[in-house]
């Protein structure tokens, strides 16, 4: 069971998103809880599991704006599941695509990749690689989205040519791999959306870390590169990567929108039985005011 809390920026809601997975029975759950800060009353309940897809397509598409170049981008993705899905349509929804290749290690789910796609995006060239190395062969955008089974690496650094983004959202816990070290040492700039989160708990970087790869003076903040604070290269030559790890405040701020969405278009199922806010402390009573005292 994990939890991950967050106050909504706007400061009308608060909320937590809970995980609850065993890989012995290979399930997991997602949950997102909001309260109304005013009145600390259970506002929502939402299915987290769309919310994580959502939020963390949205966010890699953000990082790729600001960090690839800015004509038309050839998108490989290694995976061909929900994950991998959810970031080429929020690519698509942000930026123009040339052509999208995916590999993944299942024949008939890239098959399916590639119809889904070659009508959802109908001007974009999509097509299927036998390998991932053959995949990422001409990519300007490399999108990683799978683990193997024996989180073994699926994308290697001898792979990658200069002037590549690569993106890595599926290594968020210190057991997981996605990229090699190599790929991390031939990085001219690491950006994450939790630059703490991805240096000291992801199985990547923790690896890395081992094999004497020194990554801290490239590590920078996906909001710092966003805001334009400080520099960072995007050139012909710069390999730039992009790990992210997810946060609490994306699920809320998510959730929220989907809240207000559901309150103003009439949709969504009212809770029979609502969680009664109680009362922990006396409410504050005016105090009469204290008369200066004199010398």
């Amino acid at each position: 069971m994990r939890s991950l809390t967050a106050v909504a920026p706007s400061g009308d809601f608060m909320g937590s998103k809970l995980i609850a997975a065993s890989p012995r029975a290979g399930y997991a759950s997602y949950l997102i809880s909001l309260f109304d800060t005013n009145t600390m009353a259970l506002a929502a309940l939402i299915d987290g599991n769309q919310v994580t897809g959502i939020r963390t397509a949205a966010t890699s598409a953000v990082a790729i704006d600001v960090l690839a170049p800015t004509r038309g981008l050839r998108v490989t993705l290694i995976g061909s599941g929900f994950e991998a899905q959810g970031q080429l349509e929020a690519l698509a929804a942000t930026r123009q695509i040339e052509s999208a290749t995916v590999y993944s290690p299942s024949l008939t789910s890239r098959a399916r990749f590639v119809e889904k796609f070659a009508l959802l995006l109908p001007s974009v060239k999509v097509s299927a690689a036998s390998s991932a190395e053959r995949a990422v062969r001409d990519a300007d955008v490399v999108i990683c989205a799978a683990r193997s089974h024996d989180e073994s690496p699926v994308l290697r650094g001898e792979w990658l040519r200069p002037g590549m983004t690569v993106v890595s959202i599926g290594s968020t816990l210190p057991e997981q791999r996605e990229v090699d070290s190599e790929v991390i040492r031939r990085a001219d700039l690491i950006v994450a959306d939790m630059p703490e989160e991805v240096a000291h708990d992801t199985g990547d970087m923790l690896v890395a870390t081992r094999e004497g790869v020194i990554f801290e003076d490239k590590l920078v903040s996906l909001s710092s590169v966003v805001c334009k604070e400080g520099s960072f290269r995007r050139d012909g030559s710069s390999i730039l990567l992009f790990k992210s790890v997810g946060s609490a405040l994306q699920d809320v701020v998510i959730a929220e929108m989907l809240l207000l969405r559901a309150r103003t278009q009439l949709v969504g199922t009212t809770l029979p039985v609502g969680i009664v806010p109680v009362a922990k402390w006396k409410a504050p009573t005016p105090q009469e005011p204290v008369a200066a005292s004199t010398a």
